[in-house]
């Protein structure tokens, strides 16, 4: 949005006798919404699919940024900006509360929930909450909804990082389970159902299984296998569907995790659908889960002030799925086809593919060419088109609906033509630790998380307990959880991450010269 002139009520013009700033190509205000006669938007840019009559927080967000535009409101409530961009610029386009924004303070909550019915009505839900603080923040609500300080859950080894935290602030006992890593390209599988029976059958008090579906690497597994799994067990199953928020609207797609029999999801609504940066949805069935327990949970880690400009952009997406969710699909079940054709052609280069692959996910695999996958990701950087990862045999681009055949060509011509100046002799890829670690728990998450804790030199940390979170990321994986031994091969995984290139998150000591480790 451009600036505001704030004249009448709003305080009189910004900024008198400066000169303006410089906008010679028309950026600060593309879609033409600055209009000395208030709201006129040639290209019905504000609202292109006509939505908001389907998306009451879409259309309160529209209501308030015209008014804001017309000059009309003299708001006498936070956010602090006031809607004025001459005093940090443009950065606050945009910005509107839920509380005061999208609605008066008495009554926005009525409002989000005739949102959020229509969220879990197009999922099968009976249980829907909008996160503002993306999938991490529903991972760690539905980790407390579960279980009580101690009570052990079956969690996947592919967990990211916000799910490992969720069990540290709730108190939960993980019991490990990993998928099988596909030999030919060194990337996980989907966990077997077989594993995690034999797992509920170990740990009969186990109070519910947490996957992740689909992997970061786009791995999908058998849903309704883990839901009859679980639910024979008697426990629920909760799937971190962060990647998965446009599985179900068209047949050539997965199911989504609920409609495949899990008992909650988490998914973000900002990775796969045109949403704001940290929208989130959060669903579940409450047959096997406490409703009440679920609000508290979500509550307990909830901002008392949250984004009416995410929240509306989660109510848009939503609307934009239930109507054209399904032409959209096909157009990116298209794209993604056409780019794996051209790229398998290129003498060396694979793409990730299979029946236990979602199919418009798209791993680049670089071995058989010789290419880093850090130079190949450096030259994308060049030229505009930063990709979601890389390491040294790979290359992950996120393709959503919002690609088209123009745009994805663009990038498979870029893709190639970097891979082409990188060639190298062939080499065999090697799996990264993040996807091979057996972890070797001594105690619960949350136990090592506030014991007592010391810093070593990181060659004298083998046989100790860490006491830090260590992942590479992309994908934030964790290699060593809190309370987990350290043991030397895991140590040679992360420093070939460094070797190569790679990032290493969260340690306190992120060149692994030292870790942080429980006192002895």
């Amino acid at each position: 949005m451009g600036p505001i002139m704030h004249t009448g009520r709003m305080g009189g013009p910004a900024a008198r006798g400066a000169s303006a700033p410089r906008d010679p190509c028309g950026l600060r205000d593309p879609r033409g919404l600055r209009d000395p006669r208030g709201l006129r938007d040639p290209r019905g840019l504000r609202d292109p699919r006509g939505l908001r009559g389907d998306a009451p927080l879409l259309d309160a967000w529209l209501k308030f940024t015209e008014q804001a535009h017309a000059g009309s409101l003299t708001l006498m409530s936070v956010p602090g900006h006031k809607q004025r961009q001459d005093l940090s610029g443009a950065v606050v386009a945009g910005d509107v509360p839920l509380y005061g924004g999208l609605a008066t303070i008495k009554h926005a909550d009525a409002l989000l929930a005739q949102a959020q019915r229509r969220a879990a009505a197009l999922w099968g839900a009976d249980w829907c909450r909008f996160s503002v603080a993306g999938s991490t923040h529903g991972n760690q609500a539905l980790a407390l909804a579960v279980g009580a300080p101690g009570d052990e859950v079956v969690v996947t080894r592919m967990l990211h990082r916000s799910l490992l935290a969720g069990l540290v602030l709730a108190g939960l006992r993980p019991v490990w389970v990993r998928p099988e890593v596909d030999p030919r390209s060194g990337m996980p599988t989907a966990v077997a159902v077989d594993t995690v029976r034999a797992a509920l059958a170990a740990h009969p008090n186990a109070r519910a299984v947490f996957l992740g579906d689909p992997s970061y690497a786009g791995a999908v597994g058998d849903l309704a296998g883990h839901a009859a799994a679980a639910h024979d067990a008697g426990v629920p199953l909760i799937v971190d569907a962060a990647w998965a928020a446009h599985f179900g609207f068209h047949p050539d797609l997965p199911l989504h995790a609920l409609a495949a029999g899990a008992d909650a999801m988490v998914t973000s609504a900002h990775k796969a659908l045109p949403a704001h940066t940290q929208a989130a949805l959060v669903l579940a069935r409450t047959g096997r889960l406490d409703p009440s327990r679920l609000d508290r949970a979500f509550e307990a880690t909830n901002t008392t002030s949250p984004a009416g400009t995410i929240m509306a952009s989660i109510d848009a997406a939503r609307a934009l799925l239930a109507r054209d969710g399904r032409d959209l699909s096909a157009r990116l079940l298209r794209v993604v086809a056409a780019a794996k054709d051209r790229l398998r052609a290129v003498p060396g280069l694979g793409v990730l593919d299979g029946p236990w692959v979602e199919p418009t996910k798209l791993v680049v695999l670089l071995a058989g060419t010789g290419a880093h996958g850090h130079a190949v990701e450096a030259d994308l950087i060049e030229t505009g088109m930063p990709v979601e990862m890389a390491d040294r045999d790979t290359v992950v681009p996120i393709m959503t609906l919002a690609d088209d055949e123009a745009t994805v060509s663009r990038f498979t011509t870029a893709l190639i033509a970097a891979v082409e100046r990188h060639r190298s002799a062939p080499r065999r890829p090697a799996p990264s630790v993040a996807w091979t670690v057996t972890p070797r728990p001594a105690c619960s998450p949350r136990e090592a998380f506030f014991a007592p804790h010391e810093t070593v030199k990181a060659d004298a940390a083998p046989g100790r307990v860490s006491a830090e979170i260590i992942a590479p990321y992309p994908p934030g994986v964790p290699v060593l959880a809190p309370g987990e031994i350290v043991t030397g091969d895991l140590l040679d995984g992360l420093r070939a991450v460094l070797a190569h290139g790679g990032r290493v998150a969260y340690a306190a000591d992120p060149t692994l010269a030292t870790i942080q480790v429980l006192r002895s």
